[in-house]
């Protein structure tokens, strides 16, 4: 049974940074992308980064030069470093998991595992 257990969520103040990490487990780990949603209340979940098993790296726009994506296939952990955070970063940010491919997608419905999320609150 796979499972992505994220951690590292939490509240603070804008400019100020966070390190998510998500912990895979239950299938290879390596190969398959990896990638960073997130959710914000009353939006659609959105893309934010990923990873493909081949090490190459996709971002959304808005996150550009503040975000960055990292996977450690020994440890079997994808973490994501958020930098001079904004109050609009405030969301549920998730992790997930491709079956099948190693490319990186920024559409959702190319993920199919997924994890309860970690909540990102940032105060103005």
């Amino acid at each position: 049974q796979v499972q992505l257990v994220e951690s590292g969520g939490g509240l603070v103040q804008a400019g100020g940074s966070l390190r998510l990490s998500c912990a895979a487990s239950g299938r290879t780990f390596s190969g398959y992308a990896m990638a960073w949603f997130r959710q914000a209340p009353g939006k659609e979940r959105e893309f934010v980064a990923a990873g493909s098993g081949g090490g190459t790296t996709l971002y959304a726009d808005s996150v550009k030069g503040r975000f960055t994506i990292s996977r450690d296939n020994v440890r079997n952990t994808v973490s994501l470093q958020i930098n001079s955070l904004k109050p609009e970063d405030t969301a549920v940010y998730y992790c997930a998991q491709r079956k099948y491919y190693s490319g990186s997608s920024s559409r959702t419905d190319d993920y199919d595992y997924w994890g309860q999320g970690t909540q990102v609150t940032v105060s103005s």
